[in-house]
């Protein structure tokens, strides 16, 4: 297994870079191009609305992911997960962290993926890289992920661009798709496969339902580009070229719809308010992530987190309200509900 002393200097740039320069936010995620049917006889009391769900066997409150973003030895990396962790119970939401192969590489790191103690209640995702499995990753690491979390699932993320412009990249994917089946028939949780920002196609679902994959984040273009991400840390200007590259979440959730009766999907990839997360549940998506717009709270306090978490909630309900939809069934895949379809 290959060790990497660069690993947790890599975590807090990420982070920095996405405090500080706005420009790796690229917008057009597609849902601006989505219109809904206003009601203006909704015939429903906005008290008696509901916006929870079952899921993994929690109740949310919302259909709200708080999506993987960091950890590691940094105890500025540490305060961020114990924020997320505790705003997630607070308000009954599901969350993931980032890559855990930081604890691997360095068993310092472990405590800020220890956050089972802050949400006992709510749904947490374990994280791994996909590509690590072609790199002396395997069931034991996973195993040590999801123990550590006490989690619901693994995640094993995909991020074939951002690891060519990583300068620490490994960009062997060769098999990957056998070797992700084999690792999720080993595991006693179900693993989520996740693209980073470029989404994924009809074909990347069709290879990890033959794997036996049935949860699937399509994380598409339009939020953080860790294309560009990677460019500013090394300089590279192919990664400024490809700072766009990808499908757009609905470009992704459109190409997912087929595939509705065989797996759940999440929509996650440039959500930036509650009109976009309705938007998502109408095109497919059971939950939605967001990631870069919990960071800057993270870094403040759990009552800033809880405080974003309450506004996404309330503008959620009132787009439910404005489409005359009671509950989280009367959004999910109706197409009735977009004007210009």
């Amino acid at each position: 297994m290959p060790d990497d002393p660069n690993i947790q200097m890599r975590k807090r740039e990420h982070v920095e870079i996405v405090l500080n320069q706005p420009e790796v936010e690229r917008g057009a995620s597609g849902f601006e191009s989505i219109r809904l049917q206003h009601r203006a006889l909704p015939e429903l009391n906005f008290a008696d609305l509901d916006s929870s769900l079952d899921f993994f066997g929690y109740r949310l409150s919302l259909p709200l992911l708080i999506s993987s973003m960091t950890g590691g030895s940094d105890d500025f990396l540490k305060r961020i997960n114990r924020h997320l962790a505790e705003a997630a119970q607070h308000c009954r939401i599901a969350m993931a962290v980032g890559s855990q192969r930081a604890m691997i590489v360095d068993p310092a790191a472990a405590d800020s993926f220890d956050i089972r103690r802050y949400a006992p209640d709510v749904p947490l995702f374990a994280n791994l890289g996909a590509v690590q499995l072609n790199y002396g990753f395997g069931i034991d690491e996973a195993r040590r992920a999801v123990d550590l979390l006490e989690a619901d699932a693994l995640i094993l993320h995909l991020n074939p661009l951002q690891e060519l412009i990583q300068p620490e990249g490994q960009a062997n994917f060769s098999g990957l798709a056998e070797k992700i089946g084999q690792l999720a028939g080993q595991l006693t949780v179900p693993v989520i496969l996740k693209e980073i920002g470029c989404g994924l196609s009809a074909a990347d679902i069709e290879l990890g339902l033959q794997a036996g994959i049935r949860y699937f984040d399509l994380a598409g273009r339009g939020g953080t580009s860790w294309s560009r991400i990677e460019a500013q840390r090394s300089d590279n200007t192919l990664g400024m070229t490809f700072q766009d590259w990808g499908l757009t979440t609905v470009e992704s959730l459109r190409q997912a719809q087929p595939y509705q009766s065989q797996a759940t999907f999440f929509a996650s990839g440039g959500l930036r308010n509650g009109i976009d997360m309705v938007k998502s549940v109408i095109l497919g998506g059971r939950v939605c992530g967001l990631a870069a717009p919990f960071l800057k709270p993270a870094t403040e306090s759990t009552a800033a987190v809880v405080a974003l978490i309450e506004r996404l909630k309330r503008e959620f309900q009132t787009t439910q309200f404005l489409l005359g939809a009671q509950n989280i069934d009367a959004l999910f895949l109706n197409s009735d509900l977009i004007a210009n379809s």
